[in-house]
Parts: C-alpha cells; structure tokens; sequence
C-alpha cells in the first residue's frame, strides 16, 4: 500500500470520527440554544399576562368599582385584561397561546380541556415546583406550554366567587348561576397555560446546523487537499526520486548524479547518507577492479 494512500485513509477515518463528535456536540447545543429561546419566548408571555393582571387589579378596577354596581364590567377583571390582551397579541402570532384554564370557571371560554384539566390536577395534586414545561402535538405543528398554578390567596376573590348568594347580582345576571362558584381559599381552581411554537426556532437550529457542518467538511476538505500537496511535494516526490537512483545504483550504473535536497530536515539526511553509500560504493568497485 502507497505510503499517500495509508496517509488518507488515516486522514478520513480522523476527519469522519472528528466530523462526528463536532456534529453530535454542535446539535445538542443548537437543539439546546432552540429550547431556551422557545421557553424565553413562553415566559415573555407569561410575564406580559402577570403585569397586565397587576396592572388591572391595581389601577383598572378600583377605578370601575362604581360602574360594576349597575352593570358588570369583565374588563376590571385581572384574568379577563390578560387574556384580552394576548388575544390581540395572538392577531400577529396566531401560533401563540394564553388561557387561565380552570376547572370551574365563571367565564365559559375559560374552561380546561382536557389536556389542560391534566396540568390543574398535577397542581392540585401536590406538585409544588411551581412550574411545568411540557410538549404536545397541535393542529399547526408542535408546541411547548408553561402552566402555572391559580390559588385563591385573596380573600377578596371569593366576594365573586363563594356562593350566588353573595356574589354581585351584575356578575350573575351575565354569567348565570351555574359556574365560578364554591371557590375555597388557597384551593387551586386553575393554570396559567402559555403556549408557542416550537418549529420556527428549530428551523433555525436545523439551518445552523447544516451550515455548520458544510463549513466544517469544507475546512476538513481543504486541510486535506493542502496536506495531501504537502506530503507529495516534501516526502512522496524527493522519495520517489531517491528510490529511482537506488535502483540504477543496485543494478550497476555508478554514474547516477548525486541526489540534493534543499531542505535541512530528514529528506536531506536521507539524501546525504545516500550520496556517501554512493561514493563508497563506486571507491569499493574501483579497489576490486585493480
């Protein structure tokens, strides 16, 4: 087997156990980088639900107290401005999602389904990590959620919600007797879902990825080329010339010039213990012919 052949072979099988580990290693991280963006984009939603639930309980309804005596004002309602909100959000990224899903709500559009009645039982249930990130399959693709738990920890959440018999008649003239009732305090009624798509920052992963890898065999490439150049011009070509000089110096032709080499490092050596063997050689046949 050729000397550059064993060279390249050795260089393949190195660039293909190199190509392999970058590329499971690149993947993982650019998989991970995805999923990070994709649970930043959920939060930020999820972040924009709380302010504007902040922002209405605090400065909106006080502000409509009077007003919800006569009529009953869902808009002075922290869940209702949220979810109003990010259904405007959701006119421009049709693929992101908010809901309160609850168990029992007063609001019909607010009730769990079945996968959301799932995360509010896990809740009720005792998960205590505040928080659970999961995936499911949707009509448009692929989906990550984050659920957070709805507790009942003001008191004043049950004047709405204890009993018809209490609650504001403007309440249930527009919603009916019948839902958002016999609500406990601290009971969990509920979860905060927030929901976006995982396919666009994945694509991005994916496109990263290929590129990276194009990029990475194109180096792997090149490198190849310019030391397969290298090891003909430095070693193949001035090793090739010097074993066509043996063989004449074998077969009985002394009159072969002698071989020089530029370089100072092996090749030369090489070269120069061979222009001694060479004289030595020609001085013995010159002895044994006198």
């Amino acid at each position: 087997m050729r000397l550059i052949l064993k060279f390249n072979l050795a260089f393949v099988a190195i660039f293909l156990i190199g190509l392999g580990v970058a590329g499971y290693t690149s993947n993982q991280l650019l998989q991970q980088n995805a999923r990070e963006e994709i649970l930043q984009n959920a939060r930020l939603v999820m972040e924009t639900a709380l302010a504007t639930r902040a922002y209405t309980a605090s400065q909106v309804g006080p502000l409509l107290e009077t007003q919800m005596k006569y009529a009953f004002l869902p808009q002075s309602i922290p869940a209702y401005s949220a979810a109003e909100v990010l259904t405007g959000l959701r006119k421009k990224f049709g693929d992101y999602a908010y809901k309160e899903a609850t168990l029992n709500p007063t609001n019909p559009r607010n009730r769990a389904v079945e996968w959301e009645t799932d995360i509010v039982n896990q809740f009720r249930g005792g998960y205590d990590r505040g928080e659970i990130i999961g995936e499911r399959e949707t009509p448009t693709g692929r989906s990550l959620y984050i659920a957070r738990p709805i507790q009942i920890k003001d008191p004043s959440c049950l004047a709405c919600h204890s009993t018809v018999e209490a609650a504001p008649k403007t309440l249930v003239e527009r919603y009916g007797p019948a839902n958002g009732f016999g609500w406990q305090l601290n009971e969990i009624i509920g979860a905060q879902v927030v929901s976006v798509p995982t396919a666009v920052p994945q694509q991005r992963a994916q496109a990263a990825y290929r590129t990276f890898m194009l990029s990475l065999t194109g180096v792997f490439v090149f490198i190849g080329i310019a030391l397969n150049l290298m090891l003909f011009a430095t070693v193949i070509r001035p090793v090739t010339r010097l074993s066509r000089l043996a063989d004449q110096v074998s077969l009985g032709n002394m009159d072969v010039p002698d071989f020089h080499a530029r370089a100072k490092d092996e090749i030369g050596v090489l070269a120069d213990s061979f222009n001694r063997m060479k004289k030595s050689v020609v001085q013995a046949m010159k002895m044994l012919e006198q």
